[in-house]
């Protein structure tokens, strides 16, 4: 049968196939748009099969905050070109949107299909690497960056006492301020807390070694190795570090000294981070 050159060009629109492609469809199926579209996306869904082992070291993270949730996520493709899609942009939001709509807090099947459709699409091999839904607090304020590579994000909670506080222009300034900080140090520890005891031993031990050889009395050695080792843990943990804007304090200086400006004592109850394939 003949297959007009409109019905190519509108299955073409509708399913992103090149046009001989649509053409072919269109023949195998007698014309039946609907029939030919359903033979297009399987015959994507088997090409995708095939590229799943392929590396997908691209991609961009996405962001997105409202009422009282965050939603972070990272989509990976193939490359770079792909990652600056509209189209790749747009299912990376969609997704976002998604996650804080049903309060999914792990990746599903329905998430995972979104970007399947596109995959297909773009025949290249896309995966959501990971996401996390960030819940709010009533007494909190939460900020998100992502850079404009779209390669790094960051969502930041700061919650206050009193709860008003959360609300105040300087807390959600700081707030917002704190994903810059993140995104710019990238430190691989929030607090010292979360740093483990064996790689903090392990530096005291290279640290001792390197001051053994100092004409020096014991304690005044291992003060010396206490100094290293408190300056290395401020090198690394956000808290410790000199705050992006004022460089002369810690994040936590900082952090007290809104607090004590607006009345309040403030706390950074939650920091997630992504940066593209880390």
């Amino acid at each position: 049968m003949e297959i007009k050159a409109a019905d190519v060009k509108a299955l073409r629109d509708k399913t992103g196939a090149g046009m001989m492609e649509c053409k072919k469809a269109l023949a195998e199926t007698n014309g039946d748009a609907a029939a030919a579209e359903k033979l297009l996306k399987e015959k994507g869904l088997a090409a995708v099969g095939k590229r799943a082992d392929r590396e997908t070291g691209e991609g961009r993270v996405f962001i997105k905050i409202e009422g009282n949730k965050a939603a972070i996520c990272e989509l990976t493709c193939e490359t770079d070109f792909v990652a600056k899609n509209e189209d790749f942009i747009k299912i990376g939001n969609d997704i976002v949107s998604t996650v804080i709509a049903k309060g999914y807090t792990e990746i599903t099947q329905d998430l995972s299909d979104m970007l399947l459709d596109l995959a297909t699409k773009i025949r290249e091999n896309m995966t959501i690497r990971r996401l996390e839904l960030v819940e709010i607090p009533a007494n909190g304020t939460a900020s998100g960056y992502v850079h404009s590579d779209g390669k790094t994000g960051v969502v930041t909670v700061v919650t206050a006492e009193p709860a008003d506080a959360a609300k105040n222009a300087d807390v959600t300034e700081f707030a917002h301020d704190c994903c810059l900080h993140m995104a710019a140090f990238s430190p691989a520890y929030i607090k010292r807390e979360d740093v483990d005891a064996a790689y903090i031993e392990e530096q005291r031990e290279i640290f001792t070694k390197q001051v053994e050889s100092l004409d020096k009395p014991d304690n005044v050695k291992k003060g010396i190795v206490e100094g290293k080792v408190n300056k290395h843990l401020a090198e690394i943990c956000f808290m410790d570090q000199p705050f992006v804007k004022d460089d002369k304090v810690s994040v936590t200086k900082k952090l007290e000294e809104i607090g004590k400006n607006v009345g309040a004592k403030l706390t950074i109850e939650k920091v997630v981070f992504y940066q593209l394939g880390a």
